[in-house]
Formats: structure tokens, C-alpha cells, sequence
């Protein structure tokens, strides 16, 4: 089977794709990957270090990936190709030979269909009913595509983090604060995503700005890159570090007191569930399928999206130590739940499925 996507750069749905590689049953199905952005490629190394060949079908011109695509899936005829990013997915549903012949078409659905610009979202309405089955990463995002079609074609599936045996503990904690450069004793708060309009870290860094009138010494870690790194670096204050793009996000979370997200939008970010499972607690916006994995008050804050003001007020009631100690052991139990082995299992069966028919 072929798993496409749009790049292997290292955001969520991306990172989905080599937790779930690690868990897939490789004694049933043999797997390989394709991808569209030949500069987002910094997953190719950890998907061939675990055995899975890895096709890159952009290059110059860009624009003939498609023709790639075609002639990928004539040479190695897959029985079924599970996409990931609604371009591609377009692609390969008009590409598939007429009359339900194989490749068989799993599309998981990673996000609000009101994220996409208006041309995807026509090119995706057009031919979504030639999947075989969607999975959605949350019931928020389900509800989004329930209503296009009926019956058991759609499948939710909660995902999980792969820390693979990161560090915790107070060792940890100092050595992801040097690492950073942090003050041992600040308050620091962290955040991991693209530098978008999406993730919205605009309102982060004011938020961030009112918070250090209360707490003058707290620090705020951005990680990640996008094409607002410009602006935001002219909008940041005090105490905001920039870290860039980063392979060692589980090594750094035991260095923060507090997550957050700012987003407008979501599906179920990867990011939040590695930071509860690492025993963060969190303030995130209520938006997407974020309220599905953290309840207010009990693992972190909910707060709504662009609201500095609300944002502030909830990470200052995180400077305190107990209240934070308490939402982290919550968040760190209820990461308990989140399974990524078990999601991959989850996802054979919807294989297992629409293969069998």
C-alpha cells in the first residue's frame, strides 16, 4: 500500500505518519510513502531507517507531480493508497482507474474542511465520494464530513504520541533549560507549531506581553517556522525566544511549566497530546477537537480563540505552582489514554475492510 502526503516536514500530520509506520503490522501490509514538497523532507531519514521505501514525486518542475503520481501508482499497483492532505488525496481520486477497480481509497481527514481555501474545498467536495472509507482524527472534524455521506464510511480515530522514551524528571528538566538557554527558576511557557495565521501565535505573544506585567520574569518558547516568522519577530517583547524548527521537541517539553495553543483552527494536535503525556499542563483555545482531550479546569484552560486578555488571565493562574502541579498529573493520566498503537490497529481494520470488498 502507498501512504501519501503533501510534505514529510515535521508537523503534526506528518509526524502521524511515522508513529503509526512504527505500529502498523509490516508482516500483513507492505507499506511505502510518497510525497508531493521535495524541500519537506525531514522525515525521510526516520521512514527509511524503519524499512519503508519513500517516493518524492516534486522536483522541478513542481507542477508535473501529478504525472509522477500516475505513473507510481501504474509501475507498483497498490492495493490501496491511504492519503493524507486534501491536494494530493484530489489527485490520486482522479487518478484512480474507473469502475472501482483497485488502489482502494482511505483519505484520513486531518482538519476543518473551512481551514481549505475555496478551490480545494471544490476539488475536494467533487471527489470525496470516491474514497472508500475517511477517517477523522476527531469528532469535531467528523462532523465536518458526516455530512457528505452516510453509514459506517466514516471512522473515528483519536491518535497518540510516540515520545519513544523521552526524558522527565528534574536531570531533564535543567538540561532542556540549558539547552534553551532558560532561567532555572522562570516561568517558562512553550508552544510547538508553524509560524501561521492558522496557530495565531500573534495572539500568544500578546497575551504573553500582559502575562509578564504580573510575571515579569516568565519566558515564552516558539518552536517551529512559517512564513509570519518576520512579523512575529517584530511584534515579540521581553523574554519570547524563537527556537526554529525543532527534532527534539520531547527533550525540551520537561524544560516548560505551561503549554499552549493559540489556534483558530485544529484538528487534534499531536502537539498537545505529546505535552499532557509528558505531564504539561495546558491552555489552549476551545476550538477543533481540543475539548474532546482536555476538559477546562481539570488537565488546563480552554479559552476562546483570539482573546488575548482570556489567554493571559489563564497562564497566570498557571504561574502557580500547585495549581499546575495538580492540571499536570491530570494531564499526564489522562495521556493515558492516548494510543497510538492501538489507533494504527484501528486504521488496519477500516484496511481490512474496504479491502475486502
Amino acid at each position: 500500500m502507498l501512504w501519501l502526503a503533501k510534505g514529510l516536514g515535521r508537523g503534526g500530520a506528518e509526524q502521524l505518519l511515522l508513529n503509526c509506520v512504527r505500529h502498523a503490522d509490516r508482516s500483513r501490509y507492505d507499506i511505502e510513502v510518497a510525497y508531493v514538497l521535495p524541500h519537506k523532507d525531514a522525515l525521510v531519514p526516520a521512514l527509511e531507517a524503519a524499512g519503508v521505501p519513500v517516493h518524492c514525486l516534486g522536483g522541478a518542475p513542481g507542477r508535473r507531480w501529478p504525472l509522477r503520481l500516475r505513473a507510481l501508482l501504474a509501475e507498483r499497483r497498490y492495493d490501496l493508497v491511504h492519503t493524507h492532505m486534501p491536494v494530493p488525496a484530489v489527485a490520486a481520486r482522479l487518478l484512480r482507474p474507473g469502475g472501482g477497480r483497485r488502489p482502494r481509497l482511505v483519505h484520513t481527514e486531518h482538519n476543518l474542511w473551512e481551514r481549505y481555501r475555496l478551490p480545494t474545498r471544490w476539488a475536494n467536495a467533487l471527489t470525496y465520494g470516491r474514497n472508500d472509507a475517511v477517517v477523522a482524527v476527531s469528532h469535531a472534524v467528523a462532523a465536518g464530513v458526516g455530512r457528505r455521506r452516510a453509514g459506517d464510511w466514516l471512522t473515528v480515530v483519536h491518535h497518540g504520541p510516540d515520545l519513544g522514551g523521552a526524558p522527565s524528571g528534574p536531570a531533564a528538566r535543567r538540561a532542556a533549560r540549558a539547552e534553551l538557554g532558560l532561567p532555572e527558576d522562570a516561568l517558562v511557557v512553550g508552544t510547538v507549531g508553524n509560524l501561521t495565521a492558522k496557530k495565531d501565535q500573534a495572539t500568544l505573544l500578546a497575551a504573553f506581553a500582559l502575562l509578564r506585567d504580573k510575571e515579569p520574569d516568565a519566558r515564552l518558547v516558539l518552536v517551529g517556522s512559517g512564513p509570519l516568522e518576520a512579523e512575529l519577530r517584530a511584534r515579540a517583547g521581553d523574554g519570547v525566544l524563537f527556537a526554529g524548527m525543532r527534532a527534539d521537541v520531547p527533550a525540551l517539553l520537561p524544560g516548560w511549566d505551561v503549554f499552549c495553543l493559540s489556534s483558530r483552527q485544529e484538528g487534534l494536535p499531536v502537539a498537545l497530546m505529546e505535552a499532557m503525556a509528558s505531564g504539561l499542563p495546558s491552555v489552549v483555545t476551545r476550538v477543533g477537537g481540543m475539548p474532546e482531550i482536555l476538559d477546562d479546569d481539570v488537565e488546563g484552560r480552554l479559552v476562546p480563540p483570539g482573546d488575548p486578555a482570556r489567554l493571559a488571565d489563564a497562564l497566570a493562574e498557571l504561574a502557580d505552582p500547585v495549581r499546575r502541579g495538580r492540571m499536570g498529573a491530570a494531564a499526564r493520566e489522562r495521556a493515558g489514554s492516548f494510543d497510538v498503537a492501538g489507533a494504527q490497529r484501528a486504521i488496519e481494520r477500516v484496511y481490512a475492510r474496504v479491502l475486502a470488498n
